[in-house]
């Protein structure tokens, strides 16, 4: 099929960005989206232009390297789906496709569709981890764990860190990926002993890098690939709560 492109172009952070545009023919529903874009790398560098620049890495949908912004979506219009994952068969004949970098404060764009994500690698390093040491693996029925517990535990492990919320959200807020992450540590054993101090910690460096606030829209979990529940927000304010009251004891 043939589709247009309207691709963000940008050649460095200080620089002005522009939407390009580009034709191309004989695209197969079978690709997927960043193998649709690999192919006009390919006539770019043919046509001795300068290739998209844009992130992937695994491309299974685990990473959570291919941010983009698709005809206004994060990650595009499939379901639970990272952009490496969608299929151009989500298109059609004659389509106009926008692309676009994240759009947040916290995520300046380094380059074309790529952006700086590191505000989360340093809100994880601000609290989400466990730095006691817990030994090696217990026997799995050695620590009582209710079963809603521990699947409420593993479904917000499930977070890539993609950025996708943070995207999403009209504010750029990141509640529900620091929601995610203070959720899966604070609904085991493991995670107890410095269970105050992380969330502390992690929401104080989120707003020190400059997120915005939640407003209850429910966007971020709309564009999570993972299908993280703003359930997970809930408790990291009732945990956040918590600990600034025990702080205070």
């Amino acid at each position: 099929m043939k589709i247009t492109l309207h691709i963000w172009r940008q050649d460095s952070p200080q620089a002005k960005g522009v939407f390009k545009r580009y034709q191309l023919d004989n695209v197969s529903t079978h690709m997927s989206f960043l193998e649709m874009l690999d192919v006009l790398n390919e006539k770019l560098v043919s046509q001795k232009e300068e290739p998209v620049v844009f992130e992937h890495d695994c491309r299974e949908g685990i990473c959570g390297c291919c941010g983009l912004m698709i005809n206004g979506q994060a990650h595009g219009p499939d379901h639970e789906t990272t952009a490496c994952q969608l299929h151009m068969r989500k298109f059609k004949e004659g389509d106009h496709i926008w692309i676009e970098p994240w759009r947040a404060g916290a995520f300046p764009v380094l380059r074309d569709l790529m952006v700086d994500r590191t505000a989360l690698d340093r809100i994880m390093q601000a609290g989400g981890f466990v730095s006691v040491n817990t030994g090696n693996a217990p026997e799995a029925n050695a620590n009582a764990i209710s079963k809603r517990n521990a699947d409420d535990s593993f479904d917000a492990a499930t977070c890539i860190g993609c950025g996708a919320c943070v995207a999403s959200c009209k504010n750029a807020s990141a509640m529900l990926f620091v929601s995610a992450k203070v959720s899966q540590f604070a609904l085991l054993p493991q995670g107890q002993p410095e269970r105050n101090a992380r969330v502390e910690n992690m929401i104080a460096q989120m707003d020190k890098e400059g997120f915005g606030g939640c407003t209850n829209t429910n966007e971020c979990e709309a564009a999570c690939p993972a299908g993280i529940s703003v359930d997970n927000i809930a408790r990291l304010n009732r945990e956040f709560i918590a600990a600034t009251l025990s702080s205070k004891d």
